[in-house]
């Protein structure tokens, strides 16, 4: 499969190229889905520019965010564990686009790998953020162990080492270390959001919403053996009916599951049902399955509700008169805010015309042709430039803002290589035995959804 992407921009190939059907769907018309190829891998080569010019070469870690003034660029050179996985995933994904030889690929990666191998951490598990220059612990901001942040770094490790088997002992010691036992509530069964080293105190929170981005982090733990299986049915698909702060009232029945029992819960939205994020924001639906094979094995599940996701998105920005879809988290002009189609969302985040394109790129393999139009359209405010897509617009008032950021670069890069080859970088997940051991899990749910 490697490479074959290449093919598909080869006009005079196209004739005798058998295709993977995530490259041409039968349904979708042949001239679009060409375009729509061809525009995705000149996006993908943009956006990987990105961690090329601003990834610090000693260290291999690379910076948090760029904001662009007036051609000057202000760096944050503080990275996460998310932006490093996402930094390996992206590099892999450039390798396998052939942006970049094999042997580039695995000499930026080993960099990271031995910055890794010094970095302090607490019971394997990584801090929020560290200084790009020399991988030093960041305590201006605290000393926080992030549940969701670490398992997005497990994610990277993990399909490093099935990439390029050569590095596998190296990751998997890495991994192996990472302990999620540590920020695991027996008592509750879920994860907790975290651990302040500093004040030696846990969040008062869990993340107890199953359809949210910490479920990666719920699936490596499992995965790993730190916690039981049971963990992935003790978080709550809705909140059970009796909580009525939450959006909507939901409607579902009981279900029982490795002994253990789920209340199948489901929203709807304009006759469509759906099993709710905590924000109704695309990147909680979809970025899990960056990695996970949702829509292949979570058929009557995962996979069923990201579609619904991708398609309540798309119609709810109809419905608001948006010129535009896709609402996400993203930089804004004055910092950083939430963002959500609101009923999608147990408690909604706002929606006031702010469209992140890393959104519209999570949801190509469940509308490539909405994601086509939507490009053109996110492109004529003028949001493109030379490291792919700005990181939001303002679909209303036309306001652009000129920033880039590692994780929603990331996305970008790892969601157009998944949709042109295949599902590259979930194959590579799900050869580890981590991520292979819960598939399960995956396959034997149904939500109550219709």
């Amino acid at each position: 499969m490697k490479k074959l992407c290449l093919l598909v921009f080869g006009f005079v190939l196209m004739a005798h190229v058998t295709l993977p059907s995530s490259v041409v769907a039968i349904s979708s018309p042949p001239g679009k889905e060409i375009a729509l190829s061809k525009q995705l891998e000149a996006i993908s080569k943009q956006t990987y520019r990105y961690f090329e010019d601003f990834t610090d070469e000693d260290t291999g870690l690379t910076y948090d965010a760029v904001r662009l003034n007036n051609g000057e660029v202000t760096a944050q050179k503080h990275t996460s564990p998310t932006n490093i996985g996402m930094y390996l995933m992206s590099t892999i994904s450039a390798e396998e686009m052939g942006f970049i030889s094999k042997e580039e690929a695995i000499d930026k990666i080993t960099t990271t790998l031995h910055t890794l191998e010094e970095m302090k951490t607490w019971n394997g598990l990584y801090y929020n953020w560290y200084y790009t220059d020399d991988g030093s612990l960041m305590t201006d901001w605290g000393q926080f162990i992030s549940t969701v942040d670490n398992g997005w770094l497990s994610a990277g490790l993990i399909v490093t080492g099935q990439a390029y088997p050569e590095l596998y002992p190296q990751v998997n010691k890495i991994v192996k270390a990472m302990d999620y036992s540590t920020l695991y509530d027996p008592e509750v069964g879920q994860m907790r959001g975290g651990y302040d080293v500093e004040t030696e105190s846990y969040t008062a929170h869990h993340y107890g919403a199953f359809y949210t981005e910490p479920r990666l982090a719920s699936y490596i733990a499992i995965g790993k053996g730190d916690v039981p299986k049971e963990h992935w049915w003790k978080m709550y698909r809705t909140m059970p009916e009796s909580w009525d702060w939450q959006s909507q009232t939901p409607e579902g029945y009981t279900e029982t599951y490795d002994g253990v029992e789920v209340f199948e819960g489901h929203y709807t939205y304009k006759g469509k049902e759906f099993v709710p994020s905590w924000g109704g924001s695309m990147f909680e639906a979809l970025m899990p399955s960056l990695v996970l094979k949702e829509k292949e094995l979570g058929k009557d599940a995962l996979g069923l509700n990201n579609q619904r996701h991708t398609d309540i998105q798309i119609e709810y920005a109809e419905d608001q008169g948006y010129a535009a879809w896709g609402m996400s988290p993203a930089a804004t002009p004055e910092g950083y805010s939430e963002f959500g189609a609101t009923p999608l969302g147990i408690e909604g985040y706002k929606s006031d015309g702010t469209v992140t394109p890393h959104a519209t790129f999570l949801a190509l393999e469940y509308a490539p042709m909405e994601a086509f139009e939507n490009i053109q359209t996110l492109k004529r405010f003028d949001a493109y430039g030379k490291y792919g897509f700005l990181d939001s617009v303002n679909v209303e008032t036309g306001k652009v803002t000129n920033a880039y950021l590692a994780l929603d670069q990331g996305m970008t890069m790892v969601s157009i290589v998944n949709y042109l080859l295949d599902g590259v970088i979930r194959d590579y997940f799900h050869q580890d035995k981590i991520g292979k051991n819960p598939e399960e899990l995956l396959i034997k749910e149904e939500f109550s959804i219709k």
